[in-house]
């Protein structure tokens, strides 16, 4: 069984993390995958066992994604794509896949339809067509209604399969997406992708913390800024020991100027391997609302405060920040209204909660891989 999946993060690494989740677990079902990625993957995406095909590389040029550079910073161009949708036409004959999976498209990533339309149209075209999926997180940032129903339409084109990395327990397809009754027939839900490592912490780290953290890093940085203050101004959360986890996309200028700003009772370090298993131990965990650390967040049970990245257009992480309060599992603070302050006020606020045990599905890879297989051994 052969497998093709193709991702481009432009900001933060959630897509590349969940992608290469998914690629493991086929891998642990035996079978022979390709990744094909447009930038680099992060550290923390284990890529042993499979192969990993880097297209050239794309990124947003600013958080509110205003436009796609190169690697030079340049804006990209007809060329540009022509050379990404050579390579992905001729993994199709490399690999001839069984499976093939696009992390985000058609339902996100629009930008990328003039090399993923073509490839499309040349796996549909082959005598024995795979079986495709599109591998889509819990929430889409919102869209005007005719590009919602252009993403629709190319998924009833071009797919057999839509899977909804999330739990219908806590969000569903028609939260974020017009079109979710169009796509009806061809959803499934896997559960939430768990990507995190198991890396355990030393003895005693984590414990009664809270601890803050913004993913990537690539944003974020005035949340890690306020929580050197914030403690200071708090009442339950002041007796705390605050540990500030700085991601790796954050510049070597930036770190020092925190670590060297932060007062007593406060630690400055860079992202742990060792994360979910300190937010097991936490009293509270401060962050962006980006899905892998709300993943981490429902798998420690642990309170949350969420400052939800908010800029140009995005609402991703604003709607499950609030989803996330309105179950009891998180206090949400705009990022419009972030100082030491209300950081402080509100985390005094989130220290209260007391998550409710519901079993939400955490294994989306496994079901993932599971699903994949299955379904193309019965096309076959």
């Amino acid at each position: 069984m052969r497998a093709l999946i193709w991702v481009q993060h432009l900001l933060g690494v959630g897509h590349a993390v969940r992608a290469g989740a998914i690629a493991r677990a086929l891998c642990e079902e035996s079978a022979a995958v390709t990744l094909a990625t447009g930038a680099s993957l992060p550290g923390s995406v284990d890529t042993q066992g499979f192969d990993v095909i880097r297209l050239p590389a794309a990124r947003a040029s600013d958080p509110a994604f205003s436009a796609i550079i190169d690697e030079d910073g340049g804006e990209v161009d007809d060329a540009f794509w022509q050379r990404r949708r050579d390579i992905l036409l001729a993994l199709i004959d490399v690999v001839d896949p069984d499976i093939v999976v696009t992390e985000a498209f058609p339902l996100a990533r629009r930008a990328f339809r003039a090399e993923l339309v073509p490839f499309l149209q040349k796996l549909r075209a082959k005598p024995r067509q795979p079986f495709i999926a599109a591998s889509v997180r819990d929430i889409l940032v919102r869209k005007p209604p005719d590009k919602e129903r252009a993403m629709a339409d190319l998924a009833l084109a071009y797919y057999d399969k839509i899977l909804i990395h999330s739990d219908p327990q806590l969000v569903r397809l028609e939260h974020s997406f017009g079109e979710a009754e169009r796509l009806a027939p061809l959803v499934t839900y896997t559960g939430f992708v768990n990507s995190s490592s198991n890396v355990p912490a030393p003895s005693g780290a984590g414990e009664g913390e809270v601890i803050v953290s913004c993913g990537g890093g690539a944003v974020g940085r005035a949340i890690l800024q306020a929580a050197l203050s914030a403690r200071l101004h708090s009442s339950n959360a002041g007796t705390c020991l605050w540990r500030v986890l700085a991601g790796p996309h954050l510049s070597p200028e930036d770190f020092a100027a925190l670590t060297k700003a932060a007062p007593p009772g406060v630690i400055v370090e860079r992202a742990r391997r060792d994360f979910p298993d300190l937010l097991t131990r936490a009293r509270l965990s401060v962050s962006q609302a980006g899905y892998n650390t709300a993943v981490d967040i429902l798998q420690a049970r642990v309170p949350a405060l969420l400052v939800p990245f908010a800029a140009g257009s995005e609402t991703e992480q604003t709607q499950r920040a609030d989803l996330f309060a309105g179950h009891g599992l998180a206090v949400a603070l705009p990022e419009k209204t972030l100082s030491a302050e209300t950081l402080a006020r509100a985390a005094d606020e989130a220290m209260q909660l007391k998550p409710k045990a519901v079993e939400f599905s955490l294994d989306g890879a496994k079901k993932t891989a599971k699903l994949l297989i299955a379904a193309a051994k019965r096309g076959s």
